[in-house]
């Protein structure tokens, strides 16, 4: 069993992904826009270029994500109703990954030691994504 996570954004995705991108490095496997759709899906030309799929393999997880436009889903709702949580290999990349992601965002937990025995902090990203970065200790 695999953990990914689907973000949805009301039109800003690609800008999203291309940030994430740059936080964690690789390339996307693969990223389609409205314009790339069947013709019967009878998209307009404003939301052509929007992102209707993009995956992005982030260590074994995949983030993926795609615009919401009317007459394909609920309307996007920024906000807190999921965190993402990322679990690393050592100090160095927690820390980061933390500062590259807090970049425009806010901080609600700065990494640190914690009495779960990890080495953790959390923070909302400029997209309004949260995110929890999560070292354990007790590996190294």
């Amino acid at each position: 069993m695999r953990l990914h996570t689907y973000l949805k954004f009301p039109g800003n995705c690609r800008e999203a992904f291309e940030f994430y991108r740059s936080c964690f490095g690789g390339e996307f496997q693969g990223l389609h826009t409205f314009a790339d759709s069947p013709p019967d899906m009878r998209v307009s030309e404003e939301h052509a270029n929007l992102v209707m799929h993009v995956s992005l393999p982030v260590g074994s997880s995949i983030l993926m994500g795609s615009d919401i436009i009317d007459g394909f889903g609920p309307p996007t709702v920024l906000g807190n109703n999921f965190t993402i949580s990322i679990e690393v290999d050592n100090r160095a990349v927690a820390d980061s990954i933390f500062e590259k992601l807090s970049d425009g965002g806010s901080v609600e937990m700065p990494m640190q030691e914690t009495f779960w025995g990890a080495y953790f902090g959390e923070l909302t990203d400029r997209f309004s994504v949260g995110w929890q970065i999560n070292f354990d200790l007790s590996k190294g």
